[in-house]
């Protein structure tokens, strides 16, 4: 697996969450950003298993994502943070990276990975970006796929 290719397309299936009408439309990135738009999702760091098969048959990437939101009004800003971080629904960030699976038998993230599942969200707190603070958490997702 190739984490930059796998990185840009986690970013890219979280950028199909759907925002109630108001907010500004979810920026997605597979790097961290220099500047942040908000809301922002970003893929940071990763580790990496390698060989967790036989021969370079199967690696396992583990991504540390962020989401963080504009802070103009705390209240608001986590009520927007709540909806990315539920497991379902249009403004889910769990649902839209899940979907980016494939259909039974199909590879994940359009063959880049054999499988990918959202683990959980943790550090739900204020972060400081370049000077300015928001509130975020990450969401730890693991993808499985051949070794390179």
């Amino acid at each position: 697996m190739q984490p930059s290719a796998i990185r840009d397309a986690i970013a890219n299936a979280a950028r199909t969450v759907i925002l109630p009408d108001g907010i500004a439309k979810l920026t997605c990135t597979g790097y961290v950003p220099d500047a942040v738009t908000a809301p922002h999702f970003f893929v940071g760091e990763y580790s990496i298993d390698f060989d967790k098969a036989m021969n370079r048959s199967l690696d396992e990437v583990e991504l540390t994502c962020r989401v963080l939101v504009s802070r103009a009004d705390d209240k608001s800003a986590q009520a927007i943070l709540d909806g990315l971080l539920t497991g379902a629904g249009p403004a889910s960030l769990k649902a839209a990276i899940e979907a980016a699976r494939g259909a039974p038998g199909e590879y994940a993230l359009g063959g880049l990975a054999h499988d990918l599942h959202v683990k959980r969200v943790q550090g739900y707190r204020w972060y400081e970006h370049q000077g300015t603070q928001y509130v975020g958490a990450e969401l730890i997702i693991k993808v499985i796929g051949e070794g390179d």
